[in-house]
């Protein structure tokens, strides 16, 4: 069995890619039954993470800036672990992410080393 990071990538520019206040507490239960699954499968290696709108670039000369920036296209709305034999059972499995309803992307990526 083999890990992977599932990163789901939000549109942050795009007025059409924000969900009004409704679907977002409609996306809750759908969201959280989609974990469940995951979990219940014994595939979830960490919880989900939520991260807060804030955050901070490093760079490589140790400046450290405010971010995330306006200027970016997308922004990360979650990131966990799941387990999965192949990159197609993963996949599959992020297929079924409901925020990919609202034009968010999910990637996915096997863990290394």
């Amino acid at each position: 069995m083999n890990e992977f990071l599932i990163a789901i990538h939000r549109d942050i520019k795009s007025k059409d890619a924000s969900p009004s206040p409704e679907q977002m507490q409609a996306s809750i239960k759908p969201f959280q039954d989609w974990i469940g699954s995951i979990a219940a499968q014994n595939k979830l290696v960490a919880p989900p993470k939520r991260w807060d709108l804030d955050g901070r670039v490093v760079k490589k000369d140790s400046t450290v800036l405010n971010g995330p920036f306006a200027e970016i296209k997308e922004s990360i709305g979650g990131l966990f672990f799941i387990r999965a034999e192949n990159y197609e059972e993963a996949v599959e499995i992020a297929k079924g992410c409901p925020v990919l309803e609202w034009g968010a992307s999910v990637e996915v990526r096997m863990a290394v080393g």
